[in-house]
């Protein structure tokens, strides 16, 4: 669509011509009851006052819409069959004062991008939610769709009666005849204005604060989400991570809170895991959770929550100028929310998390071809919206970790504070932050900046040991070392531990792996020399990057790597345990290690770990070890091991814990033989038992699907399992497991539904694409990857780009781990040079996980010819 995918240097232009001073949008969304799955349209209007430094230019606004009623501009009617072509309204002529009045008919959305309109199938009732990051608020409502253009906004919304309606500004009065008005907002960009409205069900609260110089600041709180999710709603312990959030960022950030209510909703069929709408702040249903999980979901929940907190400061007080710098928001909540969550929540072990999990992330978006600097080249808003990644988030916040390491706690959060108090409700760019940080810390910045913001790539660390006659060590030094693509040797502050066998005792019996002696040091260039830990007695292990103080590979020498394949239980400290899994799983991705011993050291181990979510990684790595790092002819057998090893923990975890839920969910996904998949089939009906393991409806789904994998279920036992759970997670469920069916028939529709029609909602075609692709089956999907390279240049064109990302991404054939596959990506990125650099990048991207994925099959090849 002409105009759909606005540019940075448009940006720029309209950002130097136009100010804005306000918006009125007014939306009637009653037609989003009363005519079933038909409803497709609802009422905008919208009022735009702005200003313009050179009158007599000309512009555009923003808008999204199958139908223009009418546009004034200062009075004068324009012709929408004129100025509006589908995607924007010409401007021309203004003055340097203007009020643009558009009046639209603008659609409903089953993508997850604009107003979303959701059917509950469990008893009709209908919800609506806007969603809007990067660019969809023009969908809902005419405006300069850009966020360096803030404005105050007024919403007003005309919905059923008895409708329950929000937006970023507390409702002004009771609504009457379902006319509900919102208090006017401070400055904030369109990205981040928000409506929920529906029959939703509503728990309230309140946090009262008073500061040391007396004033009081109170703070309404809201809790929603669907009826039908009522019952499982736990809104007190969402208020009391709230609560604690709020304390935390009060008291280091010293501005307080500035957008009046702060309502947590919960909403269907949501594409993220939360958005920071001001005073609205909207969150996936799934955070609502229906049967028993593990306490490292709640610790999730609540990273997220304060995650999207951090933003009312980093993003939605102070935001950035363009799509470039969209680290100034993501990192820092990223970082911020794990900062608050250790410091102020029940959830101690935060940063453990972050080093297993989110860290994994950034190191694998840091070595994709796509990989790109903290601050990124953003050229338009198709590259804004693949650049949601993990380099933006995750590396950045290890980033800004790393950079508190550097210059201090107490000089970054000052940083913050004057940044805040000095582009309140403005826009900023990089060189705003870096000028406050060099102001608190003393540091140059600049040269900071250049080396961990300004370029990509991450370096590995590698320890160097030699030792005298009597086993001491004589020099210990840190070798850095770049990828050739990428060859930037940074200043990291790590810290560096040594660690023997002593008391207290492992869980195994023998003497624990505990630290003895730890070191800091500034490691700058290809070697740095760390002498505060010469003459000491000979470690079994070295850890590098102890503590988690900086953003690189960790690799061992032949020793420590040794230690870890003999005794890694034995480390008592779960942050070095943390590290060493993840260093070693870098060492099997990047093939230096064969996917068969990364999988027996899990089988050996796993079952001695005790912090929950890095259990859940293991298994989650074991997996794609197993799918796609093992040679094709062990497979079979590894298999077999993997899902008996995963078998014995689960009959012997603790009944009735976290770990003993993990382990059921795992056995679930390995299990391939007759013997494990009758074990789950008993376990669903009832005629086996694992004491402690309550069998609840999210589970006995977790247990249908490899059933249906296998051919164990057909499609009558999946139905009779909807009539169970006859709601909107069972029909997502439901569609998982259909598609998930070995069967050539299940798979041509499975496509079809997804491929060649648009009629399935955004969260109906994930489940569709998850179900299809079951790794155990390549010979059923192997027909599909020459349609697939065949059909994603028209899905991009057709298609939302939410929708087109989850079928690129999704149905992708990294299923077939070949040449010829490879072959054929290549083939397709040589014959499309000139296709979406959005949709290139995608492709690249899955390509190179299926390069990574070759190398590694090679390696764990090798390893089965060794004597």
């Amino acid at each position: 669509m002409p105009g759909e995918n606005l540019s940075r240097d448009e940006a720029r232009e309209r950002g130097r011509l136009l100010s804005v001073d306000g918006y009125d949008v007014a939306l009637d969304v009653r037609s989003a009851v009363g005519q079933g799955a038909a409803a497709a349209t609802f009422r905008s209007r919208t009022t735009i006052r702005f200003r313009c430094a050179e009158p007599g230019a000309s512009t555009f606004a923003d808008l999204l819409a199958p139908s223009v009623t009418s546009v004034t501009l200062n009075g004068r009617e324009l012709d929408p069959a004129v100025v509006f072509d589908g995607s924007r309204i010409a401007l021309d002529e203004l003055a340097a004062e203007n009020t643009l009045v558009v009046d639209a008919q603008c659609a409903y959305s089953r993508t997850g991008e604009g107003l979303h309109r959701f059917v509950d199938p469990e008893d009709g009732e209908v919800y609506l939610y806007t969603q809007y990051e990067p660019a969809d608020s023009r969908r809902v409502f005419a405006n300069f769709e850009q966020p360096d253009l803030k404005a105050p906004f007024t919403f007003e919304v005309t919905a059923p009666e008895g409708w329950r309606v929000l937006s970023n500004g507390a409702q002004e009065g009771a609504a009457e005849g379902g006319r509900h008005r919102f208090a006017t907002t401070k400055p904030i960009s369109t990205y981040i204005t928000a409506v929920v409205a529906g029959p939703y069900h509503f728990e309230s609260d309140v946090y009262r604060r008073t500061f040391e110089d007396g004033t009081e600041l109170e703070i309404p709180l809201g809790a929603l989400c669907r009826k039908g999710l009522a019952k499982h709603f736990d809104a007190d312990d969402i208020f009391t991570v709230t609560k604690q959030g709020l304390d935390f960022f009060h008291d280091h950030f010293d501005f307080p809170y500035p957008f009046g209510k702060y309502d947590t909703a919960f909403v269907p069929e949501y594409n993220l895991g939360a958005m920071e709408n001001p005073g609205c702040v909207t969150f996936r249903e799934e955070f609502i959770f229906r049967g028993k999980v593990t306490e490292a979901s709640y610790e999730r929940r609540a990273n997220v929550i304060l995650h999207e907190m951090a933003h009312m400061w980093f993003g939605d007080l102070v935001t950035m100028q363009w799509w470039d710098d969209l680290w100034l928001k993501e990192s820092y909540a990223d970082f911020m929310g794990a900062f608050a969550q250790v410091e102020a929540t029940r959830f101690r072990d935060g940063w453990i998390t972050f080093a297993n999990r989110r860290k994994s992330w950034a190191y694998r978006a840091d070595q994709l071809p796509s990989t790109h600097p903290v601050t990124a080249d953003i050229r338009d808003l198709e590259d804004a919206k693949l650049n949601f990644d993990g380099i933006t988030y995750a590396k950045g916040a290890a980033v800004l970790k790393q950079l508190v390491a550097y210059v201090g706690q107490d000089a970054f959060l000052e940083g913050a504070r004057r940044y805040f108090k000095r582009h309140a409700y403005g826009n900023t760019r990089l060189t705003d932050l870096l000028a406050v940080l060099e102001e608190t810390s003393g540091r140059d910045m600049a040269a900071w900046s250049r080396s961990w913001l300004e370029t990509a790539g991450v370096n590995s660390l590698t320890p160097q040991v030699t030792y005298d006659a009597q086993d001491r060590i004589t020099e210990l030094s840190i070798l850095q070392e770049a990828a050739p693509a990428h060859p930037e040797l940074r200043p990291h502050r790590v810290a560096v531990g040594l660690y023997r066998r002593q008391t207290p005792f492992s869980a195994n019996g023998d003497s624990a792996l505990v630290r003895y002696a730890r070191a800091e040091v500034d490691v700058a260039g290809p070697r740095t020399a760390v002498p505060e830990l010469a003459g000491l007695e000979r470690p079994e292990l070295i850890l590098v990057n102890d503590d988690d103080l900086t953003y690189c590979k960790v690799r061992f020498d032949e020793g420590s790597l040794a230690t870890l394949r003999a005794r890694l239980d034995d480390l008592a400290d779960p942050m070095a345990r943390a590290l060493c899994w993840a260093a070693l799983w870098g060492l099997t991705r990047d093939g230096l290690m064969p996917a068969r011993d990364y999988l027996d050291l899990v089988r050996r181990f796993a079952g001695r770990e005790t912090e929950i979510g890095v259990l859940q990684s293991l298994h989650g790595q074991a997996q794609t070890a197993l799918e796609h790092y093992t040679a094709p002819d062990r497979r079979e057998i590894a298999a077999r091991e993997l899902a008996e090893g995963a078998l014995r923990e689960l009959r012997m975890a603790e009944p009735g814990s976290g770990h003993q839920l993990t382990w059921a969910r795992h056995f679930a996904a390995v299990a391939t033989t007759a013997a494990d998949l009758q074990l789950l089939k008993g376990l669903l009906e009832g005629t086996a038992k694992i004491d402690g393991l309550e069998v609840d409806q999210e589970l006995r789904w977790a247990f249908l699907e490899p059933l249906a994998a296998h051919g164990v279920a057909d499609e009558a036992t999946i139905a009779a399992e909807l009539a169970r759970d006859d709601t909107a997670s069972g029909k997502r469920h439901q569609v998982r497991c259909l598609a998930a069916r070995p069967s050539a028939e299940v798979k041509a529709q499975a496509w079809a539904d997804v491929v060649e029609s648009d009629a399935l909602s955004n969260a109906l075609v994930e489940a569709t694409i998850s179900g299809f692709v079951q790794l155990g089956q390549r010979e059923l999907l192997a027909p599909y990857a020459p349609r697939y390279f065949a059909s994603i240049e028209r899905v991009w064109q057709e298609r939302s780009i939410e929708i087109a990302m989850d079928v690129v991404r999704g149905l992708f054939p990294g299923w077939l781990v070949e040449r010829s596959t490879l072959d054929a990506a290549d083939n397709w990125l040589d014959e499309h040079a000139q296709a979406a650099p959005a949709l290139r990048r995608m492709v690249l991207e899955e390509r190179d996980d299926l390069a990574r994925a070759l190398r590694a099959q090679a390696c764990d090849e090798a390893a089965g010819r060794r004597p």
